[in-house]
């Protein structure tokens, strides 16, 4: 095998990398070639890349692990820790240990600190290299760094409610019933094409701000810019839907969905606060999961972070691991 060293992702190009983003066991969007350009020239510009590309013998591409020197003598995975809820080495499927075996061998004198985010529990980066790295004589640290809430989605709507407990079912309904009553005219509205999603994204941008304060830091105009390219780009791929709850006097909630190998991904959102007694977020949330659902998709994430409102679907928390590699 064969290990480079390059200093711009446009050295591997978009249709390498989505080539092997397609054939990865992680296809998720995070590792994808719109979110990982768009990440960097966002918020690394002029941070200096270090892309290590494996290919094998005959040339063909095996492996990249995107890097970035985010303080000096650390080399942290691209895709930044409050925007990317999984990453990882991008590598073939089954081919990931011979990728991080080239990726050991090849790591310079000065050995930096390799600094990967939100991989996921069932990463071979978390179960095989630890002791790859100690044959080389590498110590690699793994921790938990947060979980995410996962529902293994049933065949029907009915199905997944009488899965729930009594009492999340009971309360769900309420809320559902509760709001029905009193904003009768509510619906929930899912876009999914370039133009309908730019042509509301100022709605979800307001609904977030004003959810709360930190959610208002978050989005300032470096993150607003990134989240619109992306969210287009997405869109054209059919991986992005933008919901909202609308009502007349104006959406009550939104939600950001990301979508891929029968997987959707709950990303972001935002809702009123003077509706809060209404329960938007959640109304909104269970016609997500029943659209999810109709169009026979598999799982729904509720990507990092254990808010209260994701276990009334009844999920099981799945790890994601900080691997440190030293």
């Amino acid at each position: 095998m064969k290990t480079e060293i390059l200093e711009d992702l446009d050295a591997v190009g978009p249709a390498a990398w989505q080539a092997l983003h397609a054939a990865s066991a992680l296809r998720s969007p995070f590792l994808s070639w719109t979110w990982q350009s768009e990440w960097a020239r966002a918020f690394a510009p002029d941070d200096r890349l270090e892309i290590r590309r494996v290919t094998d013998d005959a040339g063909r591409l095996l492996g990249v692990l995107p890097l970035h020197e985010a303080e000096p003598g650390v080399l942290r995975v691209l895709g930044g820790v409050d925007v990317s809820d999984y990453l990882d080495l991008l590598a073939e499927s089954g081919r990931e240990s011979e990728v991080w075996a080239a990726l050991l061998t090849s790591r310079p004198p000065t050995r930096p600190l390799w600094d990967l985010h939100s991989v996921p529990a069932a990463s071979p980066t978390v179960e095989r290299l630890p002791a790859l790295a100690a044959e080389h004589g590498i110590d690699v640290t793994v921790a938990v760094e947060e979980r995410c809430p996962i529902l293994e989605l049933p065949a029907t709507w009915d199905a997944c409610l009488a899965g729930l407990s009594g009492k999340h079912r009971h309360e769900m309904l309420r809320k559902m019933r509760r709001l029905e009553r009193e904003v009768p005219e509510a619906r929930a509205v899912g876009l999914a094409s370039r133009a309908d999603v730019e042509s509301r994204f100022d709605d979800f941008l307001t609904l977030h701000r004003h959810s709360r304060v930190g959610k208002a830091r978050f989005m300032d105009e470096r993150m607003e810019a990134f989240f619109r390219r992306v969210a287009a780009l997405l869109a054209d791929a059919g991986g992005f839907r933008l919901w909202f709850l609308d009502a007349p006097g104006g959406p009550l909630a939104s939600f950001l969905t990301l979508e891929w190998d029968g997987t959707v991904g709950l990303y972001n959102s935002g809702f009123r606060p003077e509706a809060a007694a209404l329960s938007p977020g959640l109304v909104l949330l269970a016609h997500v999961v029943r659209d999810a659902i109709e169009r026979g998709r598999r799982r729904f994430d509720f990507l990092r972070g254990e808010e209260r409102y994701k276990y009334e679907f009844g999920p099981t928390p799945e790890a994601v691991y900080t691997v440190t590699i030293r």
